[in-house]
């Protein structure tokens, strides 16, 4: 599994700049503003091939009347309880203040990992300022700049260190298909769950799942162990009045980055909505084959044209995913919920199947025929091969003369006649154009 990084400290410490530079992208908003970040940020970042999710938080203010300050303090709090690691980013400038030993003094209560990072130290000479933050009591202080990007090599191999037994759990832990079970609040998830676990299964265990608040449910069915992964739901932000609900997001990305297969619980009742768009859309870029299930459809209305408007409206609305296929169901009743199983035993086989390099250049060669490719400046791309190069999901490499001249639409259109040529259903692919000089 893939560990959560919370980034915390007071305000105006730079961890929004730490942020940013450990995932590569401008994603936090930085300025001296202090309170500016309010909202968590999550995005994945990599370390000599260590993935973890990183998460920015707003600044603690322990002793603050302030709503806002408070408000970021709870949802700090709630990040450093889901976090498996906590850097405690302070101020080498500044020096240490009564407001972080307070935090120190809350971190401790948690009985977190704890990392203490010593930030705005841009030379050597700065270096000596370290020392007084062993006063936190948290052990050895970490010298950076987040600013200059100083110390960062040192702090990834410490976050990698500290987490490595988190890594080496997921590579113990028991057999079987993981299949994350995710979508909206209220859209059925556990009652779904809690069907597929019938009496007339065989469960095997019911044990706790991840610290993300997800619960690890194995059961055995038809001689095939599965284990399913349910989660909180996902709400629009404007809608949520649970501090809690505002988690469900870590929740959802930490249960799919574990998973084989997803099912995404889409609510008959309501349809297709923005928020849906979105929990789909991570397990898309994850590249994680994927159900759709139409839940409650026993409460649904319906005429013979009932299922196909359904059918529409969703490839309408998840255009970036036709690869999923659509089971409608009922969580409550049990109607076609077994075929589930069969749904997710097939579009796991799709992410694992294989075309030979042959194959794939007859194709090619068919592919260019159909459609030339496109020039630019008076020259024109050429396709010289191309091979798989991998599943889970199914990866292909494309050669060519100058990968400059392929554009983006000639690239999906190569995708989705891959795709449509060797039968690819169920399963996002991945496509790679690589350069090949001429001789």
């Amino acid at each position: 599994m893939k560990p959560i990084v919370a980034v915390v400290g007071r305000p105006n410490v730079g961890k929004s700049t730490l942020f940013n530079k450990l995932i590569g992208e401008r994603i936090a908003i930085v300025e001296d503003t202090p309170g500016v970040t309010r909202d968590r940020i999550i995005a994945d970042a990599e370390w000599l091939n260590h993935p973890f999710t990183l998460i920015d938080t707003g600044g603690i203010e322990l002793k603050t009347d302030n709503s806002i300050l408070k408000q970021m303090r709870l949802q700090a709090e709630m990040a450093i309880d889901m976090a498996d690691l906590t850097l405690l980013l302070v101020d080498g400038r500044e020096g240490m203040t009564a407001a972080d030993a307070d935090v120190a003094e809350m971190l401790r209560k948690f009985g977190k990992s704890v990392i203490v990072v010593v930030n705005k130290l841009d030379s050597a000479k700065m270096d000596d300022a370290i020392y007084e933050f062993y006063n936190l009591g948290l052990g050895d202080p970490l010298p950076i700049s987040a600013e200059q990007g100083l110390g960062l090599g040192e702090l990834l191999d410490e976050i990698i260190s500290r987490t490595e037994a988190i890594y080496q759990e997921d590579s113990e832990e028991e057999t079987g298909l993981k299949i994350a079970v995710v979508g909206k609040p209220n859209a059925g998830k556990s009652t779904l769950v809690n069907q597929l676990l019938g009496e007339e299964r065989h469960i095997v265990s019911d044990v706790p799942g991840t610290t993300r608040d997800a619960v690890d449910s194995k059961v055995t069915y038809e001689g095939k162990e599965y284990i399913f992964i349910d989660t909180a739901g996902i709400r629009r932000k404007k809608k949520i009045l649970d501090d809690i609900e505002r988690y469900s997001i870590v929740r959802a990305v930490a249960a799919i980055d574990r998973a084989d297969v997803v099912v995404l619980m889409i609510d008959a009742e309501k349809g297709v909505t923005e928020q849906d768009s979105k929990i789909a859309g991570i397990a898309h870029n994850r590249y994680i084959p994927t159900v759709i299930a139409v839940n409650k459809w026993d409460a649904i209305v319906k005429d013979d044209k009932t299922m196909n408007r359904m059918m529409k409206d969703i490839r309408n609305a998840l255009s970036f995913m036709t690869y999923a296929p659509i089971v409608f169901i009922s969580a409550k009743t049990g109607q076609r919920v077994n075929k589930l199983y069969n749904m997710i035993d097939y579009v796991k086989a799709q992410s694992e199947k294989r075309v030979t390099t042959g194959k794939m250049n007859e194709a090619i060669i068919e592919f260019v025929t159909l459609k030339q490719p496109p020039a630019k400046s008076g020259r024109r791309l050429k396709i010289y091969y191309g091979s798989q190069t991998g599943t889970c999901p199914p990866t292909f490499v494309i050669f060519v003369n100058d990968e400059t001249l392929m554009h983006f639409s000639y690239k999906r259109y190569l995708e989705n006649q891959i795709v449509e040529t060797f039968g690819f259903d169920g399963t996002p692919i991945r496509l790679f154009i690589r350069e090949k000089k001429d001789k």
